[in-house]
């Protein structure tokens, strides 16, 4: 999976600098997994302007912006708290497209209705906010690591659809 991570990311810079679109990222259950996985590929300070790792709530709180109602009704992992994550990664990152990343990674932390391998994430750019909710198989790492592979996938999705038939 590493080659094909790597790959993507490399796939994902060249989107964003066609583009001209600088990328941040906020993540929770991948815990800075996005941002290395980027940051591998080079050339990556074209376009990755950097990430907030808010693993605490408090973090989604105080840095992003996450509304504490958000928190306490709908949880960290969420529709609600995604999108306003990636709100909140734009803003605090000066950054034209983000993308945020918030799940249950397990092996604990799991309920009925958010089971382990839940993952919600949001895109926002300046034309497009897409928010979706995965669930993921796999031991705590297959979580993480499918999770960045579907958060680099959405956003190369979206940055070749902004760019038109011919991207």
């Amino acid at each position: 999976m590493k080659e094909e991570l790597q790959q993507l990311a490399e796939d994902l810079g060249a989107a964003l600098v066609g583009r001209g679109w600088m990328l941040g990222c906020a993540e929770s259950c991948t815990g800075g997994l996005l941002a290395s996985v980027l940051t591998d590929a080079p050339g990556a300070s074209a376009w990755f302007a950097g990430a907030v790792v808010a693993y605490a709530n408090g973090i989604k709180r105080d840095v992003l912006g996450v509304p504490q109602a958000v928190l306490d009704g709908k949880g960290a992992v969420s529709r609600e708290t995604v999108l306003a994550m990636a709100r909140g990664a734009r803003g605090v990152l000066r950054a034209d497209v983000a993308v945020a990343v918030s799940g249950v990674a397990g092996p604990s932390g799991g309920t009925p209705q958010k089971p382990v391998g839940t993952v919600w994430m949001a895109w926002e750019g300046p034309d497009f906010t897409d928010v979706r909710r995965f669930q993921f198989a796999g031991d705590r790492l297959a979580v993480k690591y499918l999770a960045v592979r579907e958060a680099m996938g959405g956003l190369l999705a979206l940055a070749r659809q902004a760019a038109g038939p011919e991207a």
